[in-house]
């Protein structure tokens, strides 16, 4: 059996006791170690008026630190025009490392390779592999948590409540590196966030309106859904067979930019 190494995060510690309505006690919670993280599962959607469309479905893992930052992922996601797509990530001091297979990268691959490798992402790459309606809420991060319970309220297992992108990108790693963050640093985001008796945060819920930006998402409000599970597991992220990954991608155009549809 493969041990987990584990360390008391004073926020989450004080999330089991805000279920409880009791003083603050010392519940274990899971810290990743080098290959461990969390899984889960995401469904995200957009509206504009009363149009409302499934948008992305996404699965996969994170793998974390013991400050709760994402240092590697792979993900598949499904849905939206160019239909599904796998990638996997590493976080470097300095930008990272991103590979991506299947959607709309598939059309330009050359002929025997599977995945196209880019080496020149922003630090922390995340939006531009998940796209505009990703999560921007990071659970793991005890800054992050600690925000969301301060401004929110506890009503049974969940607490809901609203917090600016400034605000938000003040406390999460996560949310100052995505693209969108910085658009409009006084858009809202709400959220519920669904914890278990033992102060893991097992679901958040969050939204909000696109107030700037790019044109085509200006007044689309955006709504997503994560469930998270197995925290503290091993979550082996490798990367693709060399054999199958290339840095070139054919472009009549000569000049490829690449992100999931919005």
């Amino acid at each position: 059996m493969i041990t987990i190494m584990r360390r008391m995060i004073t926020t989450l510690v004080a999330c089991g006791a805000l279920l409880a309505g009791a003083a603050p006690v010392q519940a274990e919670t899971p810290v990743a170690v080098p290959g461990h993280g969390v899984r889960f599962t995401e469904t995200a959607t957009f509206s504009e008026g009363a149009d409302e469309r499934e948008e992305h479905r996404r699965k996969g893992v994170f793998e974390l630190n013991a400050k709760g930052e994402v240092v590697a992922l792979d993900v598949t996601t499904t849905g939206g025009e160019y239909g599904r797509e796998r990638v996997i990530g590493f976080n470097h001091d300095i930008g990272g490392t991103a590979y991506r297979s299947g959607g709309l990268v598939t059309k330009y691959l050359e002929k025997g390779k599977t995945w196209w490798k880019n080496a020149h992402q922003l630090h922390l790459w995340h939006s531009e592999l998940l796209g505009h309606d990703e999560q921007l809420v990071n659970p793991a991060e005890p800054a992050t948590l600690a925000a969301l319970l301060k401004n929110g309220q506890r009503s049974g297992d969940t607490v809901t409540g609203a917090i600016t992108f400034k605000e938000l990108e003040r406390v999460s790693r996560w949310a100052e590196h995505s693209t969108h963050i910085g658009w409009d640093p006084g858009t809202r985001l709400s959220y519920t966030v669904t914890l278990t008796s033992g102060g893991l945060v097992s679901r958040v819920r969050s939204t909000f309106t696109f107030t700037g930006g790019i044109d085509e998402l200006v007044g689309k409000t955006v709504h997503v859904d994560t469930r998270y599970s197995r925290w503290g597991g091993k979550v082996p992220i490798k990367a693709p067979d060399p054999r199958a990954t290339t840095t070139e991608l054919s472009c009549a155009e000569g000049i490829c930019k690449f992100r999931l549809p919005s």
